[in-house]
């Protein structure tokens, strides 16, 4: 079992796996004693950040594994466990924040959560929870508002920290001018192909750790491309090194700062995945990355409808990809 580093999550000395394990499997649901059994395994092989969300669906095995894993040993308290949700669009309103917390505490029947993450910087008419949105359901979201529920939600208790993702620097911004917390993490899209210089720096400058999503480029999703996986450069790379493609994007994502999601339920990959802390990328290797044209896998064209709030990718990402 490998024992992976924490980083500050927040001010208060919380802390936050610089590794975690994504639970997203598309389609959403389809096999919950498969993905209970992984995230069991995932616990035996030292993974301590689990990232759920509503959306996903996976709440409830995550909550399974939990138990299981207590009840064999493999843990001897939850505390020794980061678990992140998220309040999907169709709850981002004021009035259904903390019902939707509450049922994502029963799902993993668990009495708090790590950390609690506004999904995406939109709303939906409530009820479903899906993806794609209808477009017909969009609506404005009243980030005040909204991010007041969730203040509320970590006096409570209910989640220690909150935060926020697929927020833009201009988002972050508006937020931050009414917060009286502000947001812990912006969980976002980043990779060797798509960077977020900007986003980091600005985040860094605020207090808000960054936390990565598909850092391979989730390939096999609705939201996935294999560019990454495919980038000549990274392949090159992990041939002169002996590493594999995927191990250089973790790798190169952990040596800028942030904590990063990696997901696979192959074994050997799952294992993989963590043996990146005993080397380091070459100089030269993180000038070549630097290099590398930006392009951003999932722009999130599902969310822009020209009834909508966002009728540009431009609007809703304020002009940064």
């Amino acid at each position: 079992m490998r024992n992976i580093p924490e980083i500050p999550v927040d001010s208060t000395g919380k802390t936050i796996p610089v590794i975690g394990f994504g639970t997203a499997e598309y389609p959403f649901g389809a096999s919950f004693e498969t993905l209970r059994d992984s995230l069991l395994h995932a616990i035996k092989l030292g993974y301590r950040h689990f990232d759920s969300a509503a959306l996903y669906q996976s709440e409830q095995p995550l909550g399974e594994a939990i138990e299981d894993a207590l009840s064999l040993g493999l843990i001897k308290s939850r505390d020794e466990l980061f678990i992140t949700s998220k309040l999907w669009c169709s709850d981002a309103h004021h009035d259904c924040v903390l019902p939707a917390v509450q049922k994502t505490l029963k799902n993993l029947k668990l009495e708090y959560i790590d950390l609690y993450l506004v999904h995406w910087p939109v709303s939906v008419k409530p009820g479903e929870y899906e993806l794609p949105v209808k477009k017909k359901d969009l609506l404005p979201i009243d980030i005040e508002s909204v991010w007041k529920a969730m203040e509320e939600c970590q006096k409570l208790g209910l989640a220690k920290s909150i935060g926020v993702s697929n927020f833009s620097c201009k988002k972050l911004e508006t937020l931050l001018a009414t917060a009286k917390i502000p947001p812990a993490v912006n969980q976002v899209e980043m990779n060797p192909l798509w960077q977020q210089k900007k986003l980091r720096e600005f985040c860094e400058n605020k207090g808000i750790r960054i936390t990565a999503y598909s850092p391979l480029g989730a390939k096999g999703t609705l939201w996935g491309t294999n560019w990454v996986m495919e980038c000549e450069v990274l392949k090159q790379i992990a041939e002169a090194t002996g590493k594999t493609t995927a191990q250089i994007c973790i790798r190169w994502v952990y040596e800028q700062g942030v904590s990063v999601l990696v997901k696979s339920f192959n074994e050997d990959r799952m294992k993989e995945n963590l043996d990146i802390f005993d080397w380091k990328l070459s100089p030269e290797d993180l000038e070549k990355i630097s290099q590398i044209p930006q392009r951003k896998g999932f722009p999130g064209l599902e969310f822009v409808s020209e009834e909508g709030p966002y009728k540009s990718l431009s609007e809703l990402w304020d002009g940064e990809i």
